[in-house]
Formats: structure tokens, sequence, C-alpha cells
């Protein structure tokens, strides 16, 4: 059987996505899930559930504690729960406003370790958090998903509490 030798010169290093275009992706997930924290009746963030979840401010939390110490795990292997950083437990503040600029603040933390990480860091082999081994690739693609379903679970809170949520593709 004859190969293409195109096809056989293509190595572990070919990439689909660059690291920018994946911090970019993940930010613009940020952007839409901050758009789902303002929609929110103060009043419900902290108090509406449905069939036993979290509140909303509850699950705001996670997606803030798993980015924040997640970020630092991926630049440089320092899974930690340990201040500065936030972990999931955290409680969530007293208002919406205060969520809001904890939201922003772990942005721009993202944003300023962001550029530490070596290129190579993103096909090691990490066990995140001690627990989770995967490429630290992977890892990042978790932190994505993992608020993805957060976000959808609060899409369902405000629908419920007749709020229409922010159109899903918009993450400018």
């Amino acid at each position: 059987m004859e190969t293409n030798n195109t096809a056989q010169e293509i190595t572990a290093t070919t990439y689909i996505i660059s690291a920018d275009a994946l911090l970019e992706h993940w930010q613009g997930h940020r952007r839409l899930s901050r758009k789902v924290i303002e929609a929110f009746p103060e009043d419900q963030f902290y108090t509406f559930s449905i069939g036993g979840m979290r509140t909303y401010a509850e699950l705001t939390m996670e997606m803030i504690g798993l980015a924040a110490p997640g970020i630092r795990g991926i630049a440089f292997g320092d899974w930690t729960f340990s201040e500065p950083v936030l972990d999931y437990s955290t409680p969530a503040p007293a208002t919406k406003p205060e969520v809001l600029n904890l939201w922003d603040l772990i942005t721009e933390y993202i944003n300023n370790v962001w550029p530490q990480i070596p290129p190579q860091r993103f096909q090691e082999v990490e066990a995140a958090f001690g627990m989770y081994e995967d490429k630290i690739v992977g890892t990042v693609q978790y932190l994505i998903d993992n608020e993805i379903h957060h976000r959808a679970q609060g899409y369902v809170y405000l629908r419920a509490l007749g709020v229409e949520p922010p159109a899903f593709w918009d993450r400018q």
C-alpha cells in the first residue's frame, strides 16, 4: 500500500489552534459567563435553585475557584489552593457587584499568567490538582468545559425566573 509522504511528515508539534487563540476562546467564554452573572436578579443569584442544584452564586464561585488555581497550575505546575488564589469552595462575596469584580480580577490574572506558559508546556502530562492526569491543553479544555456546563445551568435558572439569557453565541 502506498502512503502519502505529506501525511507522514506531520509531527506531534502540528497544532490546530495557537496558544493565543486558545486563550481568546477561553476569554470569550468568560465574557459570556460574565453576562449570565449580570443577567441574574441579585436576590435570586444567592437563593434560587432547581432540583437541589447549587445556587448560581455557588456555581460562579466554582468557576472562579477552578480558574484561578487552574491557570497557576497550568503555567507553573503549582496546583495548590493557597493564598492569594481562591479555591472552588470559597464562599461568594456578599453582593453581585463584588462577585463581578472578583470575576474580572481572575480574568486579569489569567491574562497576566498566560504569556508565561512555555509552548511545550501544553503537551506535558500532569495531574491537575493532584487528581486529574491529562495533557495541560486537556486541562485548559476541561476548565472551559466546566464553565460552559455551569453557565448552561445558569441559562436554565434564568429561563425559569422569566429572564431572557444572553445569546449563547455572543462571546464578545
